[in-house]
């Protein structure tokens, strides 16, 4: 290692690690896994970092993978010259790949690569595989990201140049004589032979290299095929070595052990010092179990490794318990002995062993415990098992098993059978416990998010089978987690919220034109608004609130359209939303709570009744707390303890319903308030909202992931605008409280990113940004005036006589007996509004504050007490 390299990874590691340089060591760093400390690296090289407890954690890291700007930058840093043409690539292989270039003089050259659809160019590392047909591979030093015609990114790592269909690369000068290794990549092949393995590559997995093999005798050379340790690469293991024994050749394997989550190859192997002659024998029988013909003959290969005389054995996706009764092989054995028994190649202990040994059948299946997932909230726990069958059938199904669950063979059985159809378990506990217990000792923990959409702690978004964080996607793996990062693994247990989401090749710009003109700038407003919940959680994080929305109007109106619309942005199909007086407390509150950074929509929750209605009407207080992102509801933890719940509201409201929302100040205030009616409706609006209900999900619903990877972005203008937009509402004569100028700059703010995402014309920006600054306008006056019944009350009582109706001695006070004001209007002919509608809204009464309903007053008219209700005078009123 170069030492400006070597000096700024060991200045790292110090940094990130707390680590001490002591007698050529870095030690005493604290480990990111378990967090003891006891990691430690060669001060000299250190190309790979260790934990020091390898049997309770054993974690380790390459530090090129930790620090790869120590280890970038290697066309600026290093270019060719004409006296050193390969510089750049001498200085890849040496500072990444541990390899000294004067060793390997001649196996390689330096080439240039440049895609045209790519995001930069690299110089290469060139191996000729038949340099005078120009056939070749080359490594790119810097990977190049390179667009799909589907709209995906592929990150290109290497180029090959004509047909190696065939063919393998070998390193220049290399003698086969009795073996040769057969790997993947060509860097593998180096760090083989510098080991002292003849070592080829066959460029991939697939490639059976029937053309070189042919030159060799199969008399004199066996193969050893030491491919990736992958469902890939264990396939073809097989595949070829059935090819080569056609052709005469005999074959065995070479494996290497995996152990975490990242895939470690020989090249890694080179860089970690695990090319030893122990470690090449390890790997060996690896190899030998993986090519085992049966499951005696893989017990037997461990029997003589460990010694251990009973054990499970998984062989063709079935699983065995293997065991060898001592008596018999001692038998055998000297049978042996004296019948002049000839031995195989593996010995009379082996030969003694596979005659005696004792084979059982436990399982159809093979079943692997794949990671530990724990809900910490509630304390409940499950280990993540995949179950796999003969011939690939069922695929690999995959579920849970809670502890008690594998704490016994009868309920592992019951359990297996309800997952897995026709998979049965017929062990017993004992061999139960062995099996679990080669997972459990070293078994791999997943974090766990309860919810869908946006995850604070993990700084990322985790979607059913997509996760954005930093700007990147990341697929699920085969294990249903994801792995973000290199460093985090995270899942989500939520499964009740289907998202469908697109590819972005396939999504359609064209639906921001078709939301303007069917519903005008308020459409717009609505989708800013979605865009604006997919960052609700970092809005919320550093200005402590997220506006509501409410869009209502007229039946008709197209308010489903829309929002069913705009939940197809972000994946969710035929769902408008959810009717809060048809849902339980506790159903409202798992609702709630189930995604984050996404919206929860509130539906048709405005009707009517009267006090004898069985519908209990919603309680719009109860949405108060999501306001700032706290908790609707409390609930207890069934774990024996005084433990309670009370998950953080994560999401966004919108509300839609025909009604505008009646509810208090503090409700009123923290709603934007949108309504829709049919006077635009014409031919065209028709034309656009049709299209709109017409588009499938999979044409839109990327933009979920596009605003996703422009987080820092988006967020870096909403920080920028959202306080300047504020101001400028606040400004306005019209408007006195904050919050709704907080609100509504916060909505102007997302309307500028969602321009970012889609092309919105100038002019109809402006008029969206105005209808926002008018609308703060009337909810001003929304909130400053009162109920529309309540002033028809207020009315009503002037027209007939506050004298006449006025049951209070107090100046300062009405008292109103409802009784005597129905006679009174019936006497002069008026309506009255229902008493029931009116008792519902008159504790809201502004001009007329309410004081206290069905008060005893001692009646300045009949001389006697009556229940009244009572109001606070206006200011400067009178009455006789």
């Amino acid at each position: 290692m170069r030492p400006d390299v070597r000096s700024e990874v060991v200045s790292s590691l110090k940094r990130a690690y707390s680590m001490v340089e002591e007698k050529g060591w870095l030690r005493k760093g604290k480990c990111p896994q378990c967090g003891g400390k006891e990691l430690f690296t060669h001060a000299a090289s250190p190309w790979v970092v260790k934990c020091g407890r390898e049997n309770k954690c054993g974690w380790s890291a390459s530090t090129k993978d930790l620090f790869p700007d120590a280890f970038g930058r290697f066309n600026e840093r290093f270019p060719p010259t004409t006296q050193d043409p390969n510089a750049t690539a001498e200085a890849y292989l040496d500072f990444v790949r541990g390899f000294t270039p004067g060793k390997i003089k001649g196996w390689f050259r330096q080439g240039h690569f440049r895609h045209p659809k790519g995001d930069r160019e690299t110089a290469t590392v060139v191996f000729d595989i038949d340099r005078a047909a120009g056939i070749f591979m080359e490594r790119l030093i810097d990977p190049v990201r390179v667009k799909r015609p589907d709209g995906d990114v592929e990150v290109r790592k290497a180029n090959f140049e004509g047909q190696h269909k065939g063919l393998w690369w070998a390193p220049p000068g290399l003698k086969i004589e009795d073996e040769v290794w057969i790997v993947e990549g060509c860097l593998d092949a180096i760090a083989l032979t510098l080991a002292g393995v003849s070592a080829v590559a066959s460029l991939s997995a697939v490639n059976f290299p029937d053309v070189e093999i042919k030159k060799l005798d199969p008399r004199k050379t066996t193969l050893v095929w030491a491919l990736d340790n992958d469902r890939a690469g264990n396939g073809c293991t097989h595949k070829h070595a059935k090819a080569a024994k056609a052709l005469g050749f005999e074959s065995r394997a070479a494996v290497i052990p995996q152990k975490g989550k990242a895939k470690v190859d020989w090249n890694d192997c080179h860089l970690a010092g695990e090319l030893e002659e122990k470690d090449i024998e390890r790997y060996r029988f690896h190899g030998d179990l993986l090519m085992a013909a049966t499951p005696a003959e893989k017990g037997c290969l461990i029997w003589r490794r460990s010694s251990a005389t009973s054990f499970a054995v998984e062989h063709h996706a079935q699983t065995y318990w293997w065991s060898l009764p001592q008596e018999l092989y001692n038998k055998q054995m000297e049978e042996f002995r004296t019948a002049g028994h000839a031995a195989s190649d593996r010995g009379y202990e082996f030969d003694a062993a596979m005659k005696v040994a004792r084979v059982d059948k436990i399982a159809n299946c093979a079943f692997k415990f794949l990671y530990f997932q724990r809900d910490m909230q509630t304390d409940e726990s499950w280990y993540y098992t995949r179950i796999d069958f003969p011939y690939g059938r069922h695929g690999g199904l995959k579920n849970t098993f809670t502890g008690p669950q594998i704490s016994t063979s009868s309920e592992f059985k019951k359990r297996l059978l309800s997952i897995a159809p026709g998979a049965l378990f017929q062990g017993n506990s004992f061999q139960l416990n062995w099996i679990i217990s080669r997972y459990l000792d070293d078994i791999k923990i997943v974090d766990t998010v309860d919810f869908i959409g946006y995850s604070r702690q993990h700084r990322a978004y985790i979607f059913p089978d997509k996760a954005v964080s930093d700007g990147v996607v990341y697929e699920i793996n085969d294990e249903d987690f994801f792995e973000i990062g290199g460093k985090l693994s995270v899942k989500s247990l939520n499964t009740s919220l289907p998202l469908v989401i697109g590819k972005a090749s396939d999504c359609d710009a064209k639906w921001i034109e078709y939301v303007y003109e069917a519903f005008g700038p308020k459409g717009v407003i609505a989708a800013a608004f979605f865009l604006g919940s997919l960052f609700a959680e970092q809005i919320r994080e550093r200005h402590k609130s997220f506006p509501f929305l409410e869009v209502v109007g007229q039946a008709g109106a197209g308010k489903s359209t829309l929002i069913e619309f705009l939940w197809k942005l972000v994946g969710r199909n035929d769902y408008e939303g959810f009717d809060p007086n048809k849902s339980t407390t506790a159903a409202r509150a798992r609702i709630m709570s189930q995604v984050s950074n996404l919206p929860i929509c509130m539906i048709e929750s405005d009707r009517g009744g009267d006090d004898t209605s069985k519908v209990r009407q919603f309680d719009w207080d109860e949405l108060k707390t999501a306001y700032n992102g706290r908790a609707s509801r409390a609930t207890g933890v069934k774990n024996g303890g005084n433990d309670t719940k009370e998950p953080p509201f994560r999401g966004s409201i919108i509300i839609s319903q025909n009604n505008p929302v009646d509810a208090s100040e503090a409700i009123m205030s923290r709603i934007v308030h949108t309504f829709f009616d049919r006077s635009r409706h014409n031919a065209q609006t028709k034309i656009a909202a049709d299209e709109l209900a017409a588009i499938p999900v999979e044409k839109v619903s990327n933009f979920l992931i596009q605003a996703c990877r422009r987080e820092a972005d988006i967020l870096k203008l909403f920080h920028e605008r959202a306080l300047a937009y504020e101001e400028q509402v606040q400004k306005l004569p019209e408007v006195k409280l904050f919050r709704i100028a907080k609100c509504h700059g916060q909505l102007m703010a997302l309307v500028d990113a969602l321009a970012m995402l889609v092309e919105i014309k100038p002019a109809i920006r402006q008029e969206t940004m105005q209808c926002l600054m008018d609308a703060a306008k009337d909810r001003q006056r929304a909130i400053s005036a009162d109920h529309p019944l309540v002033e028809e009350f207020w009315d009503m009582v002037d027209f007939i006589g506050l004298d006449k109706l006025n049951h209070s001695a107090n100046e300062h006070l009405i008292a109103i007996n409802f009784p005597h004001l129905i006679r009174e209007a019936t006497r002069q002919n008026q309506q009255l509004p229902a008493i029931s509608d009116l008792k519902k809204v008159l504790k809201g009464s502004l001009s007329r504050p309410f004081v206290e309903s069905n008060k005893t007053v001692n009646s300045v008219h009949e001389k006697a007490s009556v229940k009244c209700w009572v109001f606070r005078a206006e200011k400067g009123a009178s009455h006789a």
